[in-house]
């Protein structure tokens, strides 16, 4: 039984990679391959290759000191860091909202075997995330440091206990959360507003994360000692990653210990947090006049309702509604530093700035990706929104607007922001505007446009349509590859063109992409949403 849920969880989680949807078949082999190799460049080329300089910089020093534990100690404290941010969201879903609960638990098989399942997914999602630091910190080493049986051994052992330690402290928050959630009203607000928190708190590490390290590299045996005295666990978790044998037996009894207390607290915990969840609340009915909506006002009510009905439906597709006027701030607050360091990178540094900043706000526009999962989400459901009689347009209609409602008015707000900020000429401060507004209209229908070709619509976790979806990753990932195409074309053509004239000639791109793309949605992608 537990090999069946177990073979269930692991397909649940690749689904879109091994089945289309669309076409109700498996996919061929070449695009199954296909997928994974494009996830695993993007897993290994951009975040495998930030760790991996990362490791770089840190080994040779610690090393040459002979405080190689001190690399593994920060290693490992970054790849905890990672792990438990990128899974932490995943974990109070998989255990205890999962649409199949009600099912599984009403089937005699034994509740063990359902929580393992749920854990192995976890454990996958953690190892992901932690793997893509630990894996580059210890090839470094092993090249750059020491090979040897006792760091081989040591190294392998450390990367499996921080996927261990990573599933545990997940579980935990997960399990508070879940409780907090059984004895409040507003569940989604108070998630997404402990997220947010756990957010800022990343972010400020990850900008400050240079100096620290530059200091950590300084004053490399002074932590140490602080840490050898003060936080002796680090320590050990250090020497088990340098090969030390004592360490590496320590380690593993711990994490066993751990993991023993995390399944005996699930294990009494998971069967009533998980049919009390859905659980119905108390309504009090009040006659009141009876209120027709238009079609049109009533479909958008619904993706509203939806969206801000998930806490992970707001935090992994909407993060960006709140770093835009974020970074509007803190151009405001630190424009003088700013235009410091500009004439290092250009002569025409407005110009340059200009194309810059609009560059950036694409980056962060792509992160709100509303619409990319929104035919996925409605799942079995579907039919009902198929058999409304309403125009199919309609309801990808509506997709579309929150998703440019929750996305340019931000991107007001950033922009205002910034024309306040800088001396731009006013064509610059009308393109740094319009470029990114255009590309946040574009964006929404490229995301539709993928969540058709791409739907999952058979998923029993709402996490794998909007964090394990093709049309997601792809909607990021090539949002953030525009950017990076806008900011990179302008410092090879900015000695042959200004920056309104770029400007100008990017937002004419972008506008002729999203009629193109607005005409395949009104004639093609109509049809597929009819037949799905």
């Amino acid at each position: 039984m537990l090999k069946l849920l177990v073979k269930k969880q692991i397909t649940e989680i690749f689904r879109s990679y091994f089945y289309d949807q669309k076409k109700n078949r498996k996919r061929s082999t070449g695009s199954t391959i296909a997928f994974f190799v494009m996830f695993g460049l993007l897993m290994v080329v951009l975040l495998g290759g930030m760790f991996t300089l990362l490791s770089l910089a840190l080994c040779f020093s610690l090393v040459s000191a002979g405080m190689g534990w001190f690399y593994f100690t920060i290693m490992t404290l970054l790849a905890l860091l990672l792990g438990v941010f990128g899974s932490v969201f995943n974990t109070y879903s998989s255990l205890y909202l999962s649409k199949d609960n009600d099912l599984l638990l009403s089937l005699p098989i034994p509740t063990g075997c359902i929580i393992a399942s749920r854990l192995l997914s976890v454990y996958l999602m953690g190892l992901m995330y932690s793997g893509v630091v630990m894996l580059p910190a210890i090839l470094v080493y092993w090249i750059c440091g020491e090979l040897s049986l006792g760091s081989v051994l040591g190294c392998l052992l450390l990367l499996v206990s921080v996927s261990v330690l990573v599933l545990v402290l997940s579980c935990l928050l997960g399990w508070v959360v879940a409780k907090i959630s059984l004895k409040l009203k507003s569940k989604s607000f108070i998630t997404v507003l402990v997220s947010l928190v756990f957010f800022g708190v990343y972010y400020v590490f990850c900008f400050r994360i240079q100096y620290v390290l530059q200091d950590l590299i300084e004053n490399a045996v002074r932590y140490g000692e602080k840490i050898h005295g003060a936080a002796y666990p680090l320590y050990v978790l250090g020497q088990a990653g340098a090969g030390s044998y004592p360490a590496m037996a320590a380690i593993t009894a711990v994490s066993l210990l751990l993991f023993f207390l995390v399944w005996r607290l699930l294990s009494r915990s998971f069967l009533k947090i998980a049919t009390s969840s859905s659980s119905s609340t108390k309504v009090r009915y009040r006659s009141h006049p009876l209120r027709a909506a238009s079609p049109d006002k009533a479909l958008l009510g619904k993706e509203f309702r939806r969206f801000l009905s998930s806490p992970n439906y707001m935090l992994n597709c909407g993060l960006g509604i709140i770093l835009l006027p974020a970074l509007g701030i803190v151009l405001l607050v630190k424009r003088a530093a700013l235009l410091t360091a500009l004439p290092l990178m250009s002569e025409d540094v407005t110009g340059f700035f200009a194309v810059l900043l609009a560059a950036c706000m694409c980056a962060v526009i792509a992160m709100i990706d509303i619409a990319a999962p929104s035919v996925s989400l409605e799942g079995k459901t579907l039919w009902q929104l198929q058999s409304l009689p309403v125009d199919p347009w309609q309801p990808l209609l509506a997709k579309l607007r929150i998703q440019w409602i929750l996305t340019l008015i931000p991107t007001l707000v950033c922009g205002i922001l910034t024309m306040f900020a800088f001396s731009f000429t006013v064509p610059e401060r009308i393109l740094i505007l319009l470029l990114p507004l255009a590309y946040g209209i574009f964006s929404g229908m490229a995301g539709l446009s993928l969540g058709l070709k791409f739907p999952n619509l058979s998923w029993t976790n709402e996490t794998a349509p909007i964090k394990q979806s093709a049309s997601v990753t792809i909607a990021l990932f090539g949002g953030w590859g525009y950017a990076i195409i806008v900011g990179g074309l302008y410092c090879l053509l900015y000695s042959f063109l200004s920056a309104a004239v770029y400007l100008v000639l990017v937002l004419a791109l972008t506008i002729i992409l999203s009629a193109l793309l607005y005409a395949w949605l009104r004639k093609r992608g109509t049809k597929i949403f009819a037949s799905l």
